[in-house]
């Protein structure tokens, strides 16, 4: 057995095949993509000791459903069943340009089919084995090598949720009114990182972890890997061709690229191309002015998978009967069909607004509302046979760095507790890895509500939230625990 500490990477396209029609993922409408602004990549990184694993693998997606992990688990067990698959974790750059890798999509049911496109479930098949065999491949590329761990400073996320003095918040709410009091949470501005290096100090490769999702070409119709894509790209010009990198975001559910404070003076708007190239220089800049750590050759390596259950946020009786009350209400003045008709029109008429760079739909739309009364409902009366949220939780550590994963748009605040509270150097915490199940809001948004706040905007509520941080921050410090 090879005790020596060893490092694989590789990476491959994932941009779908221009034989189709690509449909874009993210939003509440459909978008059709009229062309490729940057392609689409999966990276993989193996860490490997021992009998001790670890392999993360990154997606310029969306998101990672559950199901398609599982998916992608078993495909690469069947081609190499060395790799202990229970132990290889996808995460999502989070772009809102690519296909999704499982399921319909929002609304479909409104929308008429498409011919020659991809569904998401036939995207995931297309997929599953390019990112298999790029697994397999970082397996075989596995050398000794080394690390060495870093922290950097940029500008990239802010707050993205307004709040205002009659106790309610709005996601990209207008912060010149009158009635702004101040943004709900703070940012983090710290960009960690780890290098990986081949046995005479070459770099070969890192993990970039910063607290912005990858989200500047979200409203334009273009397929984009956006500016993970472009830092990524960068790095390359740094390094070399064959310098891979990681994105991975920490919590940061309620953080857009967008500073709603400042009104983008002095800088774009962040809602176009412009603006990924912007912010993939401030990543690039953060990773050279940053002071690397000596390379350790034998780092302690730890790799715990654990299976973690949280509590299902719940609709309260009253809030039920107010939603079928709501729901009534609605539908009588203007029917479902007709609402959703009136949606898809308010959408394709604020994309022509001079000027107006997005988000293009209103959540608090006649029909959003009508659906979001469906989803209290549809909440309350699942939540007592399903109450329990569960997920595969990976807690690595690799020297003095920890790396946890959460399959969460999990709030600033919870990402927070958690490397406070850990006992490593640097903690690297991934969300929206492993699962997507949806926003995990602090209890301020909770309390003032708005979209990302609400009980259906995601499965798991702040007391959840806490629980999430408790146990991640003990795996973590268990990693630690021996020393």
């Amino acid at each position: 057995m090879n005790t020596a500490f060893q490092i694989g990477w590789s990476e491959a396209d994932i941009t779908p095949a221009a034989d189709k029609q690509i449909e874009l993922s993210g939003q509440y409408y459909r978008r059709l993509a009229t062309g490729i602004h940057s392609r689409l990549k999966t990276v993989a990184v193996v860490f490997a000791s021992g009998s001790e694993q670890a392999v993360m693998v990154s997606l310029d997606l969306v998101n990672s459903p559950a199901e398609f992990q599982q998916k992608v688990r078993g495909a690469v067990k069947a081609r190499e069943p060395e790799i202990q698959v229970e132990k290889l974790f996808l995460n999502a750059v989070h772009t809102h340009n690519g296909p999704a890798a499982a399921g319909a999509g929002l609304f479909r049911e409104w929308l008429p089919e498409l011919e020659n496109t991809y569904t998401g479930d036939e995207y995931g098949d297309w997929i599953t084995p390019i990112i298999a065999d790029n697994v397999v491949r970082a397996w075989r590329n596995r050398r000794p090598g080394g690390v060495a761990r870093a922290l950097g400073f940029a500008r990239t996320g802010h707050c993205r949720r307004a709040v205002y003095s009659n106790g309610t918040a709005e996601m990209y709410g207008d912060t010149a009114r009158r009635d702004f009091i101040g943004m709900e949470a703070g940012e983090d501005s710290g960009v960690d990182m780890l290098f990986t290096c081949g046995a005479d100090g070459t770099p070969t490769g890192m993990l970039l972890n910063a607290a912005c999702p990858a989200q500047v070409m979200e409203a334009t119709y273009e397929v984009s890997s956006d500016f993970a894509g472009a830092a990524r790209e960068r790095l390359k010009q740094e390094y070399g061709e064959n310098f891979h990198m990681i994105y991975q975001i920490s919590p940061a559910g309620c953080q857009s690229p967008r500073d709603l404070v400042r009104h983008c003076v002095g800088e774009p708007d962040f809602w176009h191309a412009d603006g990924v190239e912007v912010m993939a220089e401030r990543l690039a800049e953060a990773v050279r002015s940053a002071r690397l750590e000596a390379i350790d050759y034998a780092p302690v390596f730890r790799h715990v998978a654990r299976r973690v259950k949280l509590p299902r946020r719940r609709v309260s009786y009253p809030d039920y009967i107010q939603a079928v009350a709501g729901l009534e209400r609605l539908t009588a003045l203007l029917p479902e069909r007709e609402a959703f008709a009136g949606f898809c029109r308010e959408v394709k008429a604020n994309e022509q607004l001079p000027g107006r760079p997005g988000p293009y739909d209103s959540k608090l739309h006649h029909f959003v509302l009508i659906r979001n009364a469906r989803a209290v409902i549809d909440r309350y009366e699942m939540q007592d046979a399903n109450p329990a949220v569960e997920f595969d939780l990976n807690a690595v550590r690799i020297g003095e760095v920890a790396i946890a994963n959460n399959p969460f748009e999990l709030y600033l605040e919870f990402g927070q507790i958690i490397k406070a509270r850990s006992r490593a150097a640097q903690t690297l915490l991934v969300q929206l890895s492993g699962g997507s199940f949806g926003y995990l809001p602090g209890p301020a948004a909770e309390k003032l509500g708005g979209y990302g706040g609400l009980v259906i905007n995601g499965h798991v509520g702040s007391d959840g939230g806490y629980l999430l941080a408790d146990v991640t921050a003990d795996c973590i410090n268990q990693l630690f625990a021996e020393d």
